[in-house]
């Protein structure tokens, strides 16, 4: 007979009063629930206690997302056979626990499972891909002040397992600020240049903040690097380049690297979408329809955080639309707008813009 498991989830927290109910029930599945209150000034402490949640509350001098998360851990207990870092704006899906019992093997140390990091007002996925937070009690320690990550620290060989059948969405506050992350980002790119991922994220926050010049020079540095080596991430780093010269309206550049954003990772969507709407800024619609067409012959969307929202929504027959509609194809023009309204049918400028090609069509005919 399987030895029963015991299974702990822990977080760390700040003022997330309006999610503690959700929360809790979502996890309540485990053996106990353990929380790291970050110095709370609303009832977020108090709430978590009347739900028999064991808290403890830390303020720091010096912020830091692993040191957080490593504390947080720390209350977990030392028998834990596995542990379960979640934050309160996520929620598993009900029967996690059960899936994860028999999913976990006796030298499985750690799990990847779906997470659904951005979902519509539908709660449809948008954004989704592996997430490997579940893991054993003494095998890890978080590292990096931002975009933290469990590093393996195991005597014995690291055993990770993936599964579809466990589901955690999230539900962000979106009033949140983030704006820590980018010195937290430049601490860990100082403390290591040679980590590829933070140098990733700090080339794309250096962009977010239109730091163009920044985000340019960073994301070359991470291509560069000999440990980056994905290229999703690295087609990633060549479209953020791209949208930082066309910041500095510097449209030819960008040109040229949403191509070599292309040639680096010719299965993903995402660059010939944002080259299909450069051109569209540009009124080159030839382009728009060459680059579009080229994105839909990409069915497959993979399981990874690049995927950009726009690359898989109706923009692809919106943008068709409009340039098939400027080069006189209104047949095609009609298609395309039909096809982008099945997708989002309320949406009032698309219905607007089938109306005109509507008439446009019409007054051909006579």
């Amino acid at each position: 007979m399987k030895k029963k498991l015991k299974i702990y989830v822990y977080a760390i927290t700040k003022n997330e009063s309006k999610f503690v109910n959700t929360w809790v029930n979502s996890m309540q599945e485990a053996d106990g629930i353990y929380v790291l209150d970050t110095g709370s000034t609303d009832d977020t402490v108090n709430l978590l206690k009347e739900k028999n949640v064991f808290v403890t509350t830390k303020k720091y001098d010096v912020w830091r997302f692993d040191k957080a998360r490593n504390d947080s851990l720390s209350l977990v207990p030392l028998d834990a056979d596995i542990c379960v870092c979640t934050d309160l704006d996520e929620q598993f899906l009900p029967g996690w626990r059960k899936k994860l019992e028999n999913i976990w093997q006796k030298d499985t140390t750690r799990l990847g499972y779906n997470y659904n990091w951005h979902l519509d007002e539908f709660n449809k996925p948008l954004v989704n891909f592996y997430i490997e937070k579940i893991h054993t009690r003494n095998d890890y320690i978080w590292t990096h002040p931002v975009h933290e990550v469990l590093t393996y620290i195991g005597k014995d060989k690291e055993n990770i397992l993936f599964t579809d059948e466990i589901t955690l969405n999230h539900y962000p506050d979106k009033t949140k600020s983030r704006s820590s992350y980018l010195p937290l980002l430049e601490m860990s790119v100082k403390e290591d240049p040679t980590d590829d991922r933070n140098m990733h994220y700090l080339g794309r926050e250096y962009m977010y903040y239109k730091r163009y010049n920044d985000a340019i020079d960073t994301l070359i540095k991470h291509l560069k690097l000999p440990t980056a080596t994905w290229k999703d991430e690295r087609a990633a780093s060549m479209r953020f380049i791209a949208r930082s010269y066309k910041g500095l309206n510097r449209y030819d550049e960008a040109i040229l690297w949403y191509q070599k954003a292309i040639i680096e990772a010719p299965y993903l969507r995402d660059a010939y979408l944002e080259l299909a709407l450069t051109y569209h800024e540009l009124k080159n619609y030839p382009k728009v329809i060459k680059y579009c067409n080229q994105a839909l012959k990409i069915k497959t969307k993979t399981k990874s955080y690049i995927n950009e929202i726009f690359s898989w929504n109706e923009t692809v027959y919106d943008l068709l639309s409009i340039a098939y509609f400027n080069t006189n194809k209104l047949p095609s023009s009609l298609k395309a707008i039909n096809k982008a309204l099945k997708i989002n049918p309320n949406d009032e400028r698309l219905i607007k813009n089938k109306n005109l090609i509507k008439e446009k069509f019409r007054a051909s005919k006579l």
